[in-house]
């Protein structure tokens, strides 16, 4: 595992933060870290980084404890509220991150990671010229230095344009294929459903739910089947029995309470005649399962 953490916890005078985080991501994923305002993320994610000291319980990055520092090098991390002097360009900046990570001839990485966030050609600039857009594609380059083969982003597309989006999204795609893991804090819903592998849901400082983004959208116990014409009176029988019971477009759709129900219901549809072509757990969106999800915890 990339990052392993046990009952890991920051507070702050004994409020706030993150309590008991449990997490472990495996490499090369792209991880999605989800929650409201304040749920404790980014003191998660400093405190993993090596910014803020834990509280208690522990946590291995990389494979190393959070007190050994040999590891930095190999980690990238964007920060939610960057600033950097408006009197520095893009240029200074990158060459400044670079001798941070003791780099010994950045030069060539430099202008790699400038084409990768396309700001070549504006590196000359001032970053108090920047939009905010190629401020955070800064951010992103600077992150992307050492070719990291973590890399923790806080929000990295927040000042970005669809089109930045969709750049941003091809980079972190690229980083997977060449092995790399990103963990990404970002609260826009639908951006991490387009490109994370796993994800974990934090609320009030405590995880609710992880897993695969693939497990984590299967409803329990809602089930959908594709049949053929419905023959007799399956409708009438299966409502009985599952009163959330829908028919649209030859897709039924219902809610059992537990997977030993199903085989029951597949011989209910079989007896009946009516052929029975696919059948599956219902997807939700990462939007209603975030929200119910938040909703159960009040």
């Amino acid at each position: 595992m990339v990052i392993e953490t046990l009952d890991l916890t920051k507070q702050f005078n004994g409020r706030g933060g993150c309590h008991e985080v449990n997490l472990e991501v495996g490499s090369g994923k792209i991880f999605g870290f989800l929650g409201p305002n304040g749920a404790g993320k980014s003191t998660l994610v400093k405190t993993l980084v090596g910014l803020l000291h834990p509280t208690s319980g522990t946590a291995r990055v990389l494979g190393k404890p959070l007190w050994d520092t040999s590891n930095k090098q190999k980690i990238g991390y964007l920060p939610e509220n960057f600033k950097y002097y408006d009197w520095m360009s893009g240029l200074d900046v990158l060459r400044f991150h670079a001798g941070l990570y003791k780099m010994a001839r950045p030069k060539a990485r430099i202008i790699a990671v400038l084409d990768m966030v396309g700001l070549t050609g504006q590196e000359k600039k001032r970053v108090g010229a920047y939009s905010k857009g190629m401020q955070q594609r800064l951010g992103l380059a600077a992150a992307l230095l050492p070719a990291p083969d973590l890399l923790f982003l806080d929000e990295p597309t927040s000042a970005l344009d669809p089109v930045g989006r969709r750049e941003i999204r091809e980079i972190l795609r690229s980083l997977r294929r060449e092995g790399s893991t990103v963990f990404l804090n970002s609260h826009l819903l639908s951006e991490v459903e387009m490109v994370c592998d796993d994800a974990a849901i934090i609320n009030k400082g405590r995880i609710i739910a992880q897993g695969s983004l693939a497990d984590l959208l299967s409803v329990t116990g809602a089930i959908e089947a594709k049949i053929g014409p419905p023959s007799g009176n399956l409708l009438e029988i299966l409502m009985v029995r599952y009163p959330s019971v829908k028919l649209q477009e030859g897709c039924l759709s219902l809610r059992v309470k537990d997977r030993e129900d199903i085989p029951e219901m597949v011989k209910i549809i079989m007896a009946s005649g009516t052929p029975l072509y696919e059948l599956r757990p219902a997807a939700n969106s990462l939007e209603d399962l975030f929200v119910n999800l938040l909703k159960g915890e009040k």
